[in-house]
């Protein structure tokens, strides 16, 4: 096991090698898994942009950069061990190191760096994955949204937390992946008061607009929000993209 002083160390490789070994992951995950990709057009042509998931199991990201089939930075946890049969991952992802119990400029720095070069920032922003349900997040990529002026792409995942036990049953997994309709970016103006509200308030559409890409048994707390339904016609699948999915799951 590795520890967070090898964590905050940690310097991912270039975007080029990055983006080499993400064919590996396409690859990877066509073979070991049944993936459905939903939503993919949602995803901008250019420039910087935040994507911003639930995180039910730690094989997301793989999952994850399957949909998105770029180059990804991912800001995740330091303050924690991490096995080392896991580690090619850390070059996968151009991992960003933070610690969620004290978060150092050097991270937000960072993180500002990805979208200020047009690169994708990916947030997990419940910062765990205890929960099998959505939980409320935490306020990162909010912030980085207001202050860098880049939209949040909303993306859901489910099925990754089942992945390993059903592999070793011998039966190929089924993940299901759906990506939103990009929102903002928004100004918080005013009083630090009001700015608070409302980056609560940002904070809490963008986990209904996950919630709205997840089964209702999956939305935790969200699963009866009343904004769902209209998050769910902005983000409905086309007809043709529908068809041609052979693992259709008929969320929406």
């Amino acid at each position: 096991m590795v520890g967070k002083d090898y964590l905050n160390k940690f310097h991912p490789k270039s975007k080029f090698i990055r983006q080499q070994v993400g064919y590996i992951a396409l690859l990877l995950g066509a073979l070991v898994a049944k993936i459905s990709v939903r939503g993919k057009w949602h995803l901008p042509s250019k420039g910087g942009y935040i994507v911003s998931s639930n995180h039910f199991s730690i094989i997301d990201p793989p999952f994850f950069k399957y949909a998105i089939q770029k180059p990804i930075n991912f800001l995740a946890a330091s303050d924690q061990e991490v096995s080392e049969a896991f580690l090619w991952a850390l070059h996968l992802y151009g991992f960003i190191p933070i610690d969620r119990k004290n978060i150092a400029p050097s991270t937000i720095k960072k993180a500002k760096r990805v979208l200020k070069n047009g690169e994708i920032l990916g947030i997990f922003p419940e910062g765990s994955t205890t929960s099998a349900v959505l939980r409320k997040p935490k306020k990162g990529a909010v912030f980085l949204s207001t202050v860098e002026k880049v939209p949040i792409v909303p993306i859901s995942i489910y099925g990754a937390e089942t992945a390993w036990q059903d592999i070793f049953k011998g039966i190929r997994p089924r993940v299901y992946i759906n990506i939103g309709k990009p929102f903002g970016p928004f100004e918080t103006k005013g009083t630090k008061v009001e700015k608070q509200k409302k980056t609560e308030d940002i904070g809490d559409e963008m986990a209904v607009r996950i919630a709205s890409l997840l089964p209702k048994s999956r939305r935790g707390e969200y699963k009866d929000d009343s904004r769902i339904a209209d998050f769910q016609l902005e983000n409905k699948i086309k007809p043709k993209e529908t068809m041609l999915s052979p693992y259709y799951d008929p969320l929406l």
